[in-house]
């Protein structure tokens, strides 16, 4: 009696879960959630490419060979390796000279090859110098947060952490550096400091600096950075005054940077056989190197008169 009452109570139960899944509005899982992620397999090109960018990369690395050094590419954002930066300018110089081809002007296209090495070195600065401005501008809302976690009762470190967490890059990855390199064993004066040497930003140093003194003799840090960014806030808006004003010249030298440039392609693209001399004759070439450094000499001079330091 008892064997049969067990095996009513499975088929019942049987019953029951079948009705369950089969009622409508319930789907199994699909194959894939059930499985676990497997990675997708890439094809042989890819992975030829992969491994002689690879071999390249090795190669590069023991004769210490690059277009742009390691630490330029770190304070630029950019997570590319030197061998992959190569093949970069090697593909951007095969591309110009196959548009100088298609144009019917293999010089212009030669010319514009042998520019190629150069443009990652602007790129790069360009970025540089784009991430320490933006560090600089958000350096108010990090004081900010900074003074907020030490006053919930958060050490420096921690809250340096939770700003790190709260704030747009490239603040984000400086503060997360800092509270790496501190739990490796450095010193977080070092490590802030050596954040403001390569950021450039006068203003860090001054935070950093206004950390080591409350750590010798004490005090409410959350004040003193409240202070420090008081005074990096007047500071940040007599900087904004002074750029307006200065926006018409630099607006001017951009202009005449690019002016001979635009005329040449303008040229190009109206009459080809007009400038045909200029990249055949040897004189051209002659021409083109000196006007190539009196624009280097012009620039570097333009750039003395619109740079202002504080």
């Amino acid at each position: 009696m008892e064997v049969i009452l067990g095996c009513g109570l499975i088929l019942a139960g049987g019953a029951v879960t079948s009705v369950l899944a089969l009622r409508p509005g319930h789907q199994a899982l699909p194959a894939s959630r059930r499985r676990p992620p497997q990675a997708t397999g890439s094809s042989a090109f890819g992975k030829a490419t992969e491994s002689a960018t690879d071999a390249l990369q090795a190669w590069l690395t023991k004769h210490r060979v690059g277009l742009v050094s390691p630490e330029s590419l770190d304070l630029a954002g950019m997570r590319l390796r030197q061998a992959d930066l190569l093949v970069l300018v090697a593909s951007g110089a095969a591309a110009c000279i196959a548009l100088g081809l298609l144009a019917g002007n293999l010089a212009l296209g030669l010319l514009l090859a042998l520019l190629m090495p150069f443009v990652p070195r602007v790129v790069v600065r360009f970025r540089i110098a784009s991430r320490r401005k933006r560090f600089d501008t958000q350096l108010g809302d990090t004081l900010h947060l900074l003074s907020g976690g030490l006053r919930a009762g958060h050490s420096i470190l921690r809250a340096i952490d939770a700003a790190a967490a709260e704030s747009p890059e490239p603040t984000a990855h400086e503060m997360r550096r800092v509270v790496h390199e501190t739990a490796l064993g450095r010193d977080l004066l070092a490590s802030l400091e050596d954040t403001a040497t390569h950021m450039e930003s006068q203003d860090f140093l001054w935070v950093a600096q206004a950390i080591q003194i409350n750590r010798e003799v004490g005090g409410n840090l959350a004040d003193v950075l409240d202070q420090v960014n008081e005074t990096i806030r007047e500071r940040s808006e007599i900087k904004g005054h002074i750029s307006a004003l200065a926006a018409e010249g630099k607006f001017s030298a951009y202009i005449l940077i690019a002016l001979p440039f635009a005329i040449v392609l303008l040229l190009e693209l109206v009459n080809p056989t007009y400038m045909t001399v200029m990249f055949t004759d040897p004189l051209g070439w002659a021409m083109i190197a000196a006007s190539a450094v009196l624009m280097f000499i012009g620039s570097m001079w333009l750039k003395k008169i619109i740079t202002i330091k504080f």
